[in-house]
């Protein structure tokens, strides 16, 4: 590390003391709670050490064997289901885990982690590219705003339980769009517009040579945004992954209002009252598009193969990976019967008869059994509508388990006719 570097680091760390000064003080005087305001100015002076052995430069760095386990244990099954059993913890414990002492107690975990992550020269070396900026604010900003809806909705289902009115009904002041709403709309895009401007002069934007198919980058990755959407091709053919899932997710936003059946919860937060609607949307963002934008970003490298975070992206790296079928699986493996020569659309039917049942037959099995409330609740169309929205919003999640397990390629696979599920 240069000592600028370390300088930056020391100045992180101080900034972290500060934030826990700050954290300290609010229960000393809001709260008037004297133990939490000790607790958190004790917590403030670890902070404090790690500021001044980085403003000191004395080579501090995150030992191998951390950076070893981590990178050991790391691999896409790992990632993707300890992001499924986080983001279920948090929703299932969400009580305990939105207390603002157990939040910001992850939150200055979640600082220590970055702030010696960052002394590996390889995590250095992707966060710090200019287009990969972005990432950091996004995990934070959706952290806080997921926390703080979920804070909310906890504090108001126990103020409903002890029959008070929820939080947002105590403020329940009306505000004018002209003056109040159109002068903080302009003053945010003058905001936004400066510190874009500030953005551009100090972070670089990473503009290449044009565009030319001798010379590809590698790894060739879309923007930060669209990093959800490559991922979903390592998965599904273009068409299913670029113009199917993409339209499904647009048309179910569209469609939820008009699905919706639960007249509770509106124009104030609550989870008790629309456990079903938080926790699907939550999951489809929060798991389904944020952590593969992360993963895209940090754990992709050269050739598109996964690297932990703290690896070197070696661009020789070759993953052997064997393209399985359903086909292949039931004719061959459990049948002993060759493929060749065999009729495309006879070969291909296990695979149909997979699809035709997910689609077409678990709806009613749904309606029946686990579901039927809302069946009752929303009539026919609406239901299935729902279902068949959910259904490929699981189809991402079933199909990444069924890639990185099975090597399972394809479901239904046509390679005569350029279709493949």
């Amino acid at each position: 590390m240069s000592t600028t570097f370390e300088t930056g680091l020391g100045v992180f760390f101080l900034l972290g003391m500060l934030l826990n000064l700050g954290f300290a003080a609010y229960y000393f005087r809001a709260e008037k709670n004297a133990a939490a305001g000790l607790f958190w100015a004790a917590v403030a002076g670890p902070f404090l050490v790690q500021a001044f052995g980085f403003l000191a430069h004395l080579g501090w760095a995150l030992p191998p064997g951390p950076r070893e386990a981590v990178d050991f244990i790391m691999g896409p099954v790992t990632y993707t289901g300890l992001s499924v059993v986080g983001f279920c913890a948090f929703v299932t414990f969400r009580r305990t885990l939105t207390n603002p002492h157990v939040a910001w107690g992850l939150f200055n975990l979640s600082l220590v982690f970055a702030g010696w992550a960052v002394t590996d020269p390889e995590f250095r070396k992707i966060i710090t590219k200019p287009d990969n900026v972005p990432i950091p604010l996004l995990i934070y900003s959706v952290g806080f705003f997921t926390w703080l809806a979920l804070r909310r909705g906890v504090l108001n289902d126990e103020r409903m339980a002890r029959n008070e009115p929820p939080l947002e009904k105590l403020e329940d002041e009306k505000a004018l769009v002209w003056p109040d709403l159109v002068y903080t709309e302009l003053i945010a895009m003058i905001v936004c517009t400066a510190l874009l401007i500030v953005w551009g002069i100090v972070l670089k934007a990473p503009l290449e040579q044009p565009a030319t198919s001798s010379q590809a980058p590698n790894p060739s990755k879309a923007p930060w945004y669209f990093l959800g959407l490559q991922e979903m091709l390592v998965y599904y053919d273009p068409w299913m992954a670029g113009v199917v899932l993409p339209t499904f997710i647009i048309i179910g936003l569209m469609a939820l209002p008009y699905i919706d059946f639960n007249r509770q919860g509106n124009g104030y937060f609550t989870f008790e009252q629309r456990k079903f609607a938080m926790f699907t949307f939550m999951f489809g963002f929060v798991v389904l598009w944020v952590t593969l934008i992360v993963l895209g970003t940090f754990l992709r490298g050269p050739n598109w193969n996964f690297f932990g975070p703290f690896s070197y992206w070696d661009p020789h790296k070759v993953d052997p990976l064997n393209n399985v079928n359903v086909s292949q699986i039931f004719w061959l493996n459990w049948l002993g019967k060759p493929l060749e020569g065999m009729n495309p659309l006879v070969r291909e039917l296990p695979g149909i008869f997979l699809v035709v049942v997910y689609l077409f037959v678990l709806p009613p099995l749904l309606a029946k059994t686990v579901l039927r409330p809302f069946f009752i609740k929303m009539g026919f169309v609406r239901f299935f509508l729902l279902v068949t929205l959910l259904q490929f919003m699981a189809a991402l999640p079933i199909k990444m388990v069924l890639r990185w397990v099975f090597n399972l390629k394809y479901v239904v696979a046509f390679p005569e006719y350029f279709f493949n599920i």
